[in-house]
Protein backbone atom coordinates (compact mmCIF):
# COMPACT_ATOMS: atom_id res chain seq x y z
CA UNK A 1 0.00 0.00 0.00
CA UNK A 2 1.34 3.35 -1.46
CA UNK A 3 -1.08 5.34 1.15
CA UNK A 4 -1.40 4.79 4.59
CA UNK A 5 -3.63 7.57 6.33
CA UNK A 6 -3.35 6.28 9.46
CA UNK A 7 1.02 6.86 9.12
CA UNK A 8 -0.61 10.67 10.52
CA UNK A 9 -2.43 10.11 13.47
CA UNK A 10 0.37 7.23 14.55
CA UNK A 11 1.50 10.05 17.81
CA UNK A 12 -0.38 13.04 19.16
CA UNK A 13 2.59 14.98 18.03
CA UNK A 14 1.95 14.28 14.42
CA UNK A 15 -2.19 14.43 15.62
CA UNK A 16 -1.72 17.97 16.00
CA UNK A 17 0.61 18.73 13.00
CA UNK A 18 -2.23 17.66 10.74
CA UNK A 19 -5.39 18.65 12.64
CA UNK A 20 -7.50 20.97 10.51
CA UNK A 21 -9.94 22.76 12.77
CA UNK A 22 -8.59 24.77 15.37
CA UNK A 23 -10.73 25.72 18.57
CA UNK A 24 -9.97 29.30 20.82
CA UNK A 25 -11.43 30.90 24.00
CA UNK A 26 -11.28 34.31 21.50
CA UNK A 27 -14.01 32.31 19.05
CA UNK A 28 -16.50 32.04 22.17
CA UNK A 29 -19.12 34.12 23.52
CA UNK A 30 -21.12 33.51 26.82
CA UNK A 31 -24.59 33.89 27.35
CA UNK A 32 -25.56 35.42 30.66
CA UNK A 33 -28.74 35.99 32.63
CA UNK A 34 -29.30 38.61 34.77
CA UNK A 35 -32.06 39.64 37.36
CA UNK A 36 -32.78 43.00 39.11
CA UNK A 37 -31.68 42.91 42.47
CA UNK A 38 -28.45 42.65 44.79
CA UNK A 39 -26.61 39.08 46.18
CA UNK A 40 -28.62 37.22 43.72
CA UNK A 41 -27.51 33.94 42.35
CA UNK A 42 -29.84 31.62 41.42
CA UNK A 43 -29.15 28.18 40.01
CA UNK A 44 -31.21 27.02 36.91
CA UNK A 45 -32.50 23.46 37.97
CA UNK A 46 -32.51 22.35 34.06
CA UNK A 47 -29.20 23.74 32.89
CA UNK A 48 -27.12 22.52 35.46
CA UNK A 49 -23.59 24.79 35.99
CA UNK A 50 -25.56 27.90 35.11
CA UNK A 51 -27.41 31.21 36.91
CA UNK A 52 -29.38 34.01 37.11
CA UNK A 53 -27.17 37.03 38.51
CA UNK A 54 -27.69 40.25 40.03
CA UNK A 55 -25.17 42.85 38.36
CA UNK A 56 -22.97 42.89 41.54
CA UNK A 57 -22.98 38.79 41.30
CA UNK A 58 -22.62 39.18 37.39
CA UNK A 59 -19.21 41.58 37.78
CA UNK A 60 -17.75 39.13 39.70
CA UNK A 61 -18.53 36.35 37.45
CA UNK A 62 -17.09 38.35 34.42
CA UNK A 63 -13.78 38.86 35.97
CA UNK A 64 -13.82 35.80 36.90
CA UNK A 65 -14.31 34.86 33.10
CA UNK A 66 -11.53 37.17 31.69
CA UNK A 67 -8.71 36.26 33.48
CA UNK A 68 -9.64 32.72 31.76
CA UNK A 69 -9.59 34.14 28.75
CA UNK A 70 -12.87 34.66 27.73
CA UNK A 71 -13.58 38.22 26.32
CA UNK A 72 -17.15 38.46 24.67
CA UNK A 73 -20.48 38.06 26.92
CA UNK A 74 -24.52 37.95 25.40
CA UNK A 75 -26.84 39.05 28.42
CA UNK A 76 -29.79 38.30 28.52
CA UNK A 77 -32.76 39.74 31.60
CA UNK A 78 -35.13 38.07 33.08
CA UNK A 79 -37.69 39.98 33.64
CA UNK A 80 -41.09 39.66 36.42
CA UNK A 81 -44.66 39.55 34.99
CA UNK A 82 -45.00 42.68 36.77
CA UNK A 83 -43.18 44.82 34.50
CA UNK A 84 -44.27 43.04 31.02
CA UNK A 85 -47.04 44.72 29.20
CA UNK A 86 -48.13 43.97 25.35
CA UNK A 87 -45.78 46.35 23.96
CA UNK A 88 -42.50 46.22 25.90
CA UNK A 89 -42.11 49.79 26.65
CA UNK A 90 -39.92 48.65 29.86
CA UNK A 91 -37.12 47.11 26.82
CA UNK A 92 -36.41 51.10 26.03
CA UNK A 93 -36.88 52.50 29.81
CA UNK A 94 -33.46 54.20 30.45
CA UNK A 95 -33.73 53.41 33.87
CA UNK A 96 -34.87 49.91 33.80
CA UNK A 97 -32.30 47.21 35.25
CA UNK A 98 -31.08 45.65 32.00
CA UNK A 99 -29.59 48.41 30.34
CA UNK A 100 -28.63 50.45 33.96
CA UNK A 101 -26.66 46.81 34.40
CA UNK A 102 -25.24 47.12 30.25
CA UNK A 103 -23.57 50.84 31.27
CA UNK A 104 -22.38 49.41 34.55
CA UNK A 105 -20.89 46.25 33.07
CA UNK A 106 -18.52 48.53 30.09
CA UNK A 107 -17.93 50.93 32.94
CA UNK A 108 -16.15 48.30 34.66
CA UNK A 109 -14.81 46.04 32.05
CA UNK A 110 -14.56 48.58 28.89
CA UNK A 111 -12.60 46.11 27.14
CA UNK A 112 -15.08 43.58 27.17
CA UNK A 113 -17.13 43.05 23.75
CA UNK A 114 -20.36 43.16 25.39
CA UNK A 115 -23.86 41.78 23.29
CA UNK A 116 -27.21 42.14 24.08
CA UNK A 117 -30.32 40.63 23.02
CA UNK A 118 -32.97 42.54 20.83
CA UNK A 119 -36.69 40.75 20.73
CA UNK A 120 -40.10 41.66 22.37
CA UNK A 121 -40.82 38.45 24.46
CA UNK A 122 -38.64 38.77 27.95
CA UNK A 123 -40.72 41.89 28.14
CA UNK A 124 -44.18 41.12 26.72
CA UNK A 125 -46.86 40.03 28.05
CA UNK A 126 -47.72 37.81 25.14
CA UNK A 127 -44.39 36.26 25.11
CA UNK A 128 -43.67 36.60 21.77
CA UNK A 129 -41.02 37.94 20.02
CA UNK A 130 -43.36 40.53 18.25
CA UNK A 131 -45.87 42.60 18.85
CA UNK A 132 -49.51 40.52 18.98
CA UNK A 133 -53.22 41.84 17.42
CA UNK A 134 -56.11 39.79 17.49
CA UNK A 135 -53.70 36.52 18.02
CA UNK A 136 -51.44 37.01 14.65
CA UNK A 137 -47.54 38.45 15.40
CA UNK A 138 -47.54 41.57 13.48
CA UNK A 139 -44.42 42.02 11.38
CA UNK A 140 -43.99 45.94 10.35
CA UNK A 141 -45.44 47.26 13.88
CA UNK A 142 -42.82 45.44 15.89
CA UNK A 143 -39.89 47.01 13.84
CA UNK A 144 -40.59 50.19 15.51
CA UNK A 145 -40.68 49.03 19.18
CA UNK A 146 -36.96 46.88 18.02
CA UNK A 147 -35.24 49.71 16.95
CA UNK A 148 -36.33 51.47 20.16
CA UNK A 149 -35.09 48.58 21.98
CA UNK A 150 -31.86 48.77 19.78
CA UNK A 151 -30.88 52.40 19.94
CA UNK A 152 -31.71 52.32 23.67
CA UNK A 153 -28.89 49.36 24.07
CA UNK A 154 -26.53 51.05 21.61
CA UNK A 155 -26.47 54.09 24.10
CA UNK A 156 -26.06 51.67 27.42
CA UNK A 157 -22.50 50.81 25.54
CA UNK A 158 -23.00 47.97 23.83
CA UNK A 159 -20.72 46.47 20.94
CA UNK A 160 -22.92 43.85 19.48
CA UNK A 161 -26.98 44.11 19.02
CA UNK A 162 -28.04 40.70 18.69
CA UNK A 163 -32.20 40.76 16.94
CA UNK A 164 -33.18 37.34 17.62
CA UNK A 165 -37.21 38.03 16.33
CA UNK A 166 -37.00 36.77 13.10
CA UNK A 167 -38.85 39.71 12.18
CA UNK A 168 -38.78 40.72 8.03
CA UNK A 169 -36.66 43.93 7.98
CA UNK A 170 -35.79 44.20 10.45
CA UNK A 171 -32.24 44.28 10.31
CA UNK A 172 -32.51 47.35 7.75
CA UNK A 173 -34.39 49.01 9.88
CA UNK A 174 -32.40 48.71 13.32
CA UNK A 175 -29.14 49.49 11.03
CA UNK A 176 -30.92 52.32 9.68
CA UNK A 177 -32.07 54.14 13.24
CA UNK A 178 -28.67 53.49 14.63
CA UNK A 179 -26.74 55.28 11.59
CA UNK A 180 -29.22 57.93 11.99
CA UNK A 181 -27.84 57.92 15.64
CA UNK A 182 -25.21 58.61 15.59
CA UNK A 183 -23.97 54.64 16.55
CA UNK A 184 -22.34 53.65 13.14
CA UNK A 185 -19.80 51.57 15.16
CA UNK A 186 -22.34 49.18 16.80
CA UNK A 187 -22.70 46.05 15.37
CA UNK A 188 -25.21 43.68 14.27
CA UNK A 189 -25.41 39.87 14.65
CA UNK A 190 -28.34 39.12 13.32
CA UNK A 191 -30.17 35.99 13.82
CA UNK A 192 -30.24 34.84 10.34
CA UNK A 193 -31.29 31.56 10.47
CA UNK A 194 -33.33 30.68 13.52
CA UNK A 195 -35.27 27.68 13.47
CA UNK A 196 -38.81 26.83 15.61
CA UNK A 197 -36.87 24.54 17.58
CA UNK A 198 -37.56 21.96 20.57
CA UNK A 199 -33.81 22.68 22.06
CA UNK A 200 -34.53 25.84 23.48
CA UNK A 201 -36.56 24.52 26.83
CA UNK A 202 -34.44 25.16 29.50
CA UNK A 203 -33.39 28.92 28.07
CA UNK A 204 -37.14 29.65 28.47
CA UNK A 205 -36.61 28.18 31.75
CA UNK A 206 -34.35 30.80 32.91
CA UNK A 207 -36.18 33.73 31.64
CA UNK A 208 -39.78 32.46 32.20
CA UNK A 209 -40.02 33.31 28.65
CA UNK A 210 -42.39 31.09 26.66
CA UNK A 211 -45.15 32.49 24.59
CA UNK A 212 -48.25 32.71 26.17
CA UNK A 213 -50.43 30.91 23.63
CA UNK A 214 -49.75 29.57 20.50
CA UNK A 215 -46.12 28.66 19.35
CA UNK A 216 -43.13 30.42 17.04
CA UNK A 217 -44.04 28.89 14.07
CA UNK A 218 -45.20 32.01 11.71
CA UNK A 219 -41.74 33.34 12.12
CA UNK A 220 -39.06 31.32 13.37
CA UNK A 221 -37.99 28.55 10.38
CA UNK A 222 -39.18 25.17 9.43
CA UNK A 223 -36.36 22.95 10.62
CA UNK A 224 -37.49 21.03 6.97
CA UNK A 225 -35.65 24.14 5.47
CA UNK A 226 -32.30 24.96 4.24
CA UNK A 227 -33.00 27.09 1.06
CA UNK A 228 -34.98 29.52 3.42
CA UNK A 229 -31.15 30.21 4.99
CA UNK A 230 -29.90 31.43 2.05
CA UNK A 231 -32.80 34.19 1.11
CA UNK A 232 -32.63 35.10 4.97
CA UNK A 233 -28.39 35.36 4.48
CA UNK A 234 -28.72 37.37 1.47
CA UNK A 235 -31.60 39.78 3.22
CA UNK A 236 -29.59 40.31 5.85
CA UNK A 237 -26.52 40.61 4.11
CA UNK A 238 -28.10 43.38 2.29
CA UNK A 239 -30.03 45.23 4.76
CA UNK A 240 -25.99 45.69 6.71
CA UNK A 241 -25.77 42.86 9.19
CA UNK A 242 -21.80 42.11 9.93
CA UNK A 243 -22.71 38.57 11.29
CA UNK A 244 -24.94 35.92 10.79
CA UNK A 245 -25.87 33.64 13.16
CA UNK A 246 -27.76 30.33 13.00
CA UNK A 247 -29.50 28.50 16.06
CA UNK A 248 -29.91 26.20 17.19
CA UNK A 249 -26.51 24.44 16.11
CA UNK A 250 -26.12 20.67 16.67
CA UNK A 251 -28.61 19.94 14.54
CA UNK A 252 -28.60 22.62 11.66
CA UNK A 253 -24.27 21.80 10.71
CA UNK A 254 -25.11 21.70 7.41
CA UNK A 255 -27.02 25.26 7.49
CA UNK A 256 -23.62 26.57 9.15
CA UNK A 257 -21.78 25.32 6.10
CA UNK A 258 -24.27 26.53 3.83
CA UNK A 259 -24.35 29.75 4.99
CA UNK A 260 -20.56 30.09 5.27
CA UNK A 261 -20.19 28.51 1.54
CA UNK A 262 -21.77 31.28 -0.09
CA UNK A 263 -21.80 34.62 2.54
CA UNK A 264 -18.01 36.58 3.12
CA UNK A 265 -19.58 37.61 6.27
CA UNK A 266 -18.15 35.31 9.76
CA UNK A 267 -20.86 33.23 10.83
CA UNK A 268 -22.10 32.63 14.09
CA UNK A 269 -23.56 29.56 15.56
CA UNK A 270 -25.88 29.20 18.94
CA UNK A 271 -25.34 25.91 20.95
CA UNK A 272 -28.48 26.23 22.82
CA UNK A 273 -29.63 25.35 25.97
CA UNK A 274 -31.27 21.64 25.19
CA UNK A 275 -27.79 21.00 23.72
CA UNK A 276 -25.98 22.05 26.76
CA UNK A 277 -28.54 20.46 28.74
CA UNK A 278 -28.46 17.20 27.12
CA UNK A 279 -24.94 16.93 27.74
CA UNK A 280 -25.13 17.69 31.11
CA UNK A 281 -28.06 15.58 32.33
CA UNK A 282 -25.83 12.16 30.28
CA UNK A 283 -23.24 13.09 32.42
CA UNK A 284 -25.07 13.11 35.71
CA UNK A 285 -26.02 9.75 34.81
CA UNK A 286 -22.72 8.60 33.57
CA UNK A 287 -23.29 7.68 29.96
CA UNK A 288 -20.78 10.07 28.30
CA UNK A 289 -17.47 11.76 29.85
CA UNK A 290 -18.31 15.82 29.92
CA UNK A 291 -15.32 17.08 28.22
CA UNK A 292 -15.10 14.86 25.27
CA UNK A 293 -17.99 15.71 24.68
CA UNK A 294 -17.98 19.19 24.89
CA UNK A 295 -14.75 19.34 23.15
CA UNK A 296 -16.85 17.34 20.20
CA UNK A 297 -19.95 19.61 20.15
CA UNK A 298 -17.76 22.99 19.96
CA UNK A 299 -15.13 21.58 17.06
CA UNK A 300 -18.26 19.78 15.23
CA UNK A 301 -19.42 23.72 14.96
CA UNK A 302 -15.87 25.37 14.03
CA UNK A 303 -15.32 22.70 11.46
CA UNK A 304 -18.89 23.23 9.52
CA UNK A 305 -17.83 26.97 9.36
CA UNK A 306 -18.31 28.59 12.35
CA UNK A 307 -16.33 31.75 13.06
CA UNK A 308 -18.14 32.33 16.75
CA UNK A 309 -19.71 30.32 19.04
CA UNK A 310 -22.08 31.47 21.55
CA UNK A 311 -22.26 28.43 24.08
CA UNK A 312 -22.87 27.66 27.91
CA UNK A 313 -19.46 25.71 27.75
CA UNK A 314 -17.72 28.77 27.83
CA UNK A 315 -16.12 29.12 30.88
CA UNK A 316 -16.15 25.56 31.07
CA UNK A 317 -13.99 25.54 28.39
CA UNK A 318 -11.70 28.45 29.22
CA UNK A 319 -10.75 26.54 32.03
CA UNK A 320 -10.47 23.41 31.06
CA UNK A 321 -7.67 25.04 28.51
CA UNK A 322 -6.29 26.32 31.55
CA UNK A 323 -5.84 22.72 33.13
CA UNK A 324 -8.43 23.60 35.91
Amino acid sequence: MNRRPRRNRKSESIRNLVEETSLSVKDLIFPMFLVDGISKKIAIDSMPGIHRYSIDKMLGEIESCLNLGIQAFDIFPAYPDSLKDTIASESYNPETFYLKALREIKKQFPEVCLMSDVAMDPYSSDGHDGLVRDGKILNDETLEILARMSLAQADAGVDIIGPSDMMDGRVGYIRELLDESGFTDTSIMSYTAKYASAFYGPFRDALDSAPKFGDKKTYQMNPANSKEALIEGELDTDEGADFLMVKPALSYLDIIKLLNDRFSLPIAAYNVSGEYSMVKASVERGWIDNDRAMLEILLSMKRAGAKVILTYFAKEYAAYCKGG
